[in-house]
């Protein structure tokens, strides 16, 4: 059972978190007409090996459910940043690639985002603050 004080930093934890993919997300979609989960999608896409993630690959990475990941990559197939295609080897798999108008995209939207994220995240902390938050954070994704 956590203690009072363990709960207090877990619901700090959690109204930061809310705050802040608030604003970028209002950001992203004021100046870029991009949701964050797209934007992530994209980002996702652009660091994989051959611009291109299994859909299951794909809903893990963005922690999406993976009805999410394909309604989500619908929208993004209609605009033209995102196709569908089979996976190599696998009849009933599939893979979606990011397409060089979804870079472009890509592009222009990662100057909005990483901005907020240097205004509103990096610079309300100090360097070793955020060093050690960093490391926090990486105890808490790798597990126990």
């Amino acid at each position: 059972m956590p203690t009072r004080s363990e709960l207090v930093v877990w619901r700090s934890f959690l109204r930061a978190h809310a705050r802040l993919t608030r604003i970028l997300e209002a950001e992203l979609i004021a100046e870029q007409r991009l949701s964050l989960a797209a934007y992530d999608v994209l980002i996702q896409l652009a660091e994989a090996a051959q611009y291109r993630l299994r859909m299951t690959e794909l809903a893990d990475a963005v922690l999406l459910s993976r009805s999410g990941v394909t309604r989500l990559v619908d929208r993004l197939e209609r605009s033209g940043l995102v196709l569908r295609e089979r996976a190599d080897g696998d009849g009933r798999g599939v893979v979606a690639v990011l397409t060089q108008q979804g870079m472009e995209r890509l592009r222009t939207a990662s100057g909005t985002h990483l901005a907020g994220v240097a205004r509103h995240f990096a610079d309300a902390l100090e360097p070793p603050d955020l060093e050690a938050f960093g490391r926090s954070c990486d105890r808490l994704a790798d597990g126990p």
